[in-house]
């Protein structure tokens, strides 16, 4: 286990200098941002001053350096738009997009597993054939036009829930939160339905497709054969089984959920690290572009770590492997 966790790190170190290079090269060609950061009466020679102020006329390999030196160092910077440090804006909007993220994930598995398992186990009923179908147009649907949907119904035709904005929060220990107050709660109902209903879809059927796999496997019908109950055979056996690439794809759900809670975020005016992003890309601050990609690939990284440990945890097969 040890020699796995030291072999998984020492690759997800090469992730993230590929990903730093590939942010920090990438935005250089968004736009210049001393034009954002000054106006039509600033002379050349300010202009200038700023710009060697800021270490922009160096050698591109030099201010790769400088960035990821200061990434290790966990400097982020500071943003060219607002002159805050990039790392206080990070930290303050990583717990909106966390529990967005967190609350869409949840939804998607309370919802998308047992509707998995059921129209496995009921491939030709009625019920089954519905819930495919409403999945397939949920899934055709971009999710902007979702999340349109949600307001004009919930919010402008029955006005039960807001339809911007965070609601009432409460910190605790540096932790903004909106989970601990009703207005929270009734702001974050529809973006965490909006962006659970993809993941939600992606992860029925994948259950449906890997219970039905798992059903049709030998063992499975040697234990039938044996008079094992089907409730147990279903839900200790196949299910336990079924699972095991599932996990895989529940820590890719949780990444790309944060990753891509971006168009969410806009719609719904979530103060999350989505549209933090939007907004650097309006105003070309590139320090706050470029350290949001790199927080992004550490989710991801991170995410990708644990899937990887509990892989070994749960399946034996695999710990036999890495000891050999």
């Amino acid at each position: 286990m040890v020699y796995f966790i030291l072999k998984r790190l020492l690759q997800s170190v090469f992730v993230m200098l590929a990903v730093a290079l590939l942010a920090f090269s990438l935005f250089r060609f968004v736009g210049d941002p001393i034009s954002q950061m000054t106006g039509v009466e600033t002379s050349v020679e300010d202009r200038e001053r700023l710009r060697e102020e800021l270490g922009l006329n160096d050698p591109f390999i030099l201010q790769f350096a400088r960035f990821t030196g200061d990434l290790l160092q966990g400097d982020f910077g500071f943003s060219y738009r607002t002159r805050q440090p990039v790392a206080e804006m990070i930290a303050d909007r990583i717990p909106a997009t966390l529990e967005l993220g967190t609350v869409a994930l949840i939804i998607s598995l309370i919802v998308g597993i047992p509707a998995g398992v059921y129209t496995a186990l009921r491939p030709r009923g009625f019920i089954t054939q519905t819930i495919l179908m409403t999945t397939l147009v949920g899934v055709s649907i971009p999710t902007f036009v979702i999340g349109i949907m949600l307001i004009f119904l919930f919010g402008v035709q029955l006005g039960w829930l807001p339809t911007f904005g965070r609601g009432g929060t409460v910190e605790i220990g540096g932790w903004t939160s909106s989970l601990f107050t009703i207005d929270g709660w009734r702001a974050l109902i529809l973006p965490a339905l909006t962006l659970g209903v993809y993941q939600l879809t992606l992860t029925m059927r994948l259950v449906r497709a890997e219970m039905m796999e798992v059903l049709r496997s030998d063992y499975i019908r040697f234990a039938t054969a044996r008079g094992i109950p089907y409730r147990r055979l279903h839900f200790r056996h196949a299910l336990a089984n079924t699972m095991i690439p599932v996990i895989t794809i529940i820590g890719l759900q949780f990444g790309g959920v944060i990753a891509f809670s971006i168009v969410t975020e806009s719609v719904f005016q979530w103060p999350g690290m989505g549209l933090l992003f939007l907004e650097s890309i309006r105003f070309v601050d590139i320090p706050v572009m470029g350290v949001y990609l790199v927080v992004i690939a550490f989710f991801f990284v991170l995410v990708n770590l644990l899937v990887d440990m509990l892989y070994i945890v749960i399946d034996p097969r695999l710990r036999v492997k890495e000891a050999a």
